[in-house]
């Protein structure tokens, strides 16, 4: 078991991350800016080091700093969370050059789902359905680019091969704006990743963003834990997470997550990861893997009664996995709502102080905050402070539990995206289940067009 643990993070999952470890019996080292040292995981953690100023570049993503407080605290591995350097291949190796353990996959494999194009590539050749595309990179050749285009029919989507987070992407109609489309988006790619390279894929107008969690030990062996529902979006961004997944048979789910687990033993995967997937039509798309903690993981959590990060944990230390697929179990129905300090009209961030904190209880409630009365919320760094999450014996159990959950809430001092959330659980749509990757940002704005809420 490992002794000491450096924590490369922040908030909520920071403080996911010690609990975890501490359950274990591993020691922690909290690393902070100077505008975190208040944070809560910092002051129940073992020890704990500044590694620099507020802005990230100078802390939290100053990989220096961190391997530094990791040396000078013997400790013997990472966990990066998620976010920052989470999926940063370069930090991996480095970790692990240093005589570290980096609690995920290995860099090579980072660096091999990193790259959108390469991924691709590597998921057609384990089996796992993708999106119909350019099969590669796009070069210069516009009579080549539109070819492709035709063949895969229009709409299409042009992506940057090291985008994500909604980022590097330009939807197609028509012939006559593919050449410009393409240029843009090499050009953004380049400025915003480093890398100009872009592919085109087949843009699915009407998707469900479904995703499967998977967990394996680098031993040979590895598990699905059924897939999760994630398109309550805005702007790309997820809102409201949910499992099981509306409408998504145990035959489904049996299936595509058969293809995850077989694809993970093919790239030789490590630790907990997620295919994510575009779902139209009965039909499941492969968009890309995140080789990190998702931060809906506590929905999976729920339904299978099984502690992720403690899983990571455990691989990091060498054991292989206990868990076998037929000992995974499904119960219930669990939902996420992110808790955001932004305004809840024009989703403006709201950093400041909370001067009242009131989470809420009952049956099958869990809320993962670092939040507490006092704290104050830099304007430095992501504006989620929290996860409410409940479960219930099945989806309208959850539902209900979640609106008198959101009810009971009180954050005070700051504006947060909690009547936002309320009106979400309120939509009749959304009770429905079901609703594509759209549907959310649509009813933003005709509540915004009409000054209504949500309901109904």
């Amino acid at each position: 078991m490992l002794d000491k643990v450096v924590i490369a993070n922040r908030g909520e999952i920071a403080l996911r991350v010690l609990r975890a470890c501490h359950t274990l019996g591993i020691r922690t080292v909290a690393v902070h800016s100077t505008v975190d040292r208040n944070l809560k995981h910092v002051g129940m953690a073992d020890e704990s080091v500044c590694i620099g100023p507020a802005p990230a570049s100078e802390s939290y993503l100053n990989v220096p700093a961190i391997i530094a407080a990791a040396e000078v605290t013997d400790a013997q591995a990472i966990h990066p969370g998620y976010g920052f350097l989470s999926e940063n291949a370069d930090f991996a190796e480095r970790v692990e050059k240093s005589g570290f353990i980096f609690i995920g996959p290995t860099a090579d494999v980072i660096r091999l789902m990193g790259d959108k194009v390469e991924a691709i590539r590597a998921m057609k050749a384990a089996g796992v359905p993708c999106v119909p595309g350019s099969g590669g990179a796009l070069d210069d050749d516009t009579a080549t680019n539109t070819r492709i285009a035709h063949d895969i029919g229009y709409p299409v989507i042009i992506k940057a091969s090291g985008g994500g987070g909604g980022r590097g992407m330009r939807v197609v109609h028509t012939e006559a704006h593919l050449a410009n489309a393409i240029t843009m988006t090499r050009s953004e790619a380049k400025a915003a990743f480093g890398n100009d390279q872009i592919y085109m894929e087949k843009f699915l107008e009407n998707p469900r963003h479904i995703e499967i969690q998977v967990l394996a030990d680098g031993q040979g062996n590895a598990i699905h834990l059924g897939e999760r529902d994630c398109s309550m979006q805005r702007r790309h961004q997820k809102v409201v997470e949910e499992a099981p997944a509306p409408g998504i048979t145990p035959q489904q789910r049996a299936e595509i997550g058969k293809v995850c687990v077989d694809a993970c033993l093919h790239i030789g995967y490590r630790g907990a990861g997620t295919f994510e997937f575009l779902y139209e039509n009965g039909r499941f798309y492969f968009i890309e893997m995140n080789t990190r903690i998702q931060v809906e993981h506590p929905v999976t959590e729920l339904i299978t009664g099984t502690d992720l990060v403690r899983e990571q944990l455990l691989i990091a230390s060498g054991e292989k996995l206990i868990l076998r697929q037929e000992d995974v179990r499904f119960s219930g129905h669990a939902i996420e709502c992110r808790v955001n300090a932004e305004d809840p009209d024009t989703f403006m961030p709201s950093p400041g102080t909370v001067k009242r904190f009131e989470a809420p209880g009952g049956p099958g409630v869990r809320v993962d905050t670092h939040v507490y009365d006092g704290y104050k919320i830099p304007p430095n760094y992501d504006s989620m402070i929290g996860k409410l999450i409940v479960h219930g014996r099945d989806r309208a159990t959850a539902i209900a539990r979640m609106r008198i959950a959101l009810s009971e809430m009180v954050v005070e001092g700051i504006k947060t995206n909690l009547p936002l959330q309320q009106r979400i659980l309120a939509d009749g749509g959304f009770q429905a289940g079901g609703q594509n990757i759209h549907y959310l940002e649509r009813r933003i704005a005709e509540a915004k067009e009409k000054a209504i809420g949500l309901g109904g």
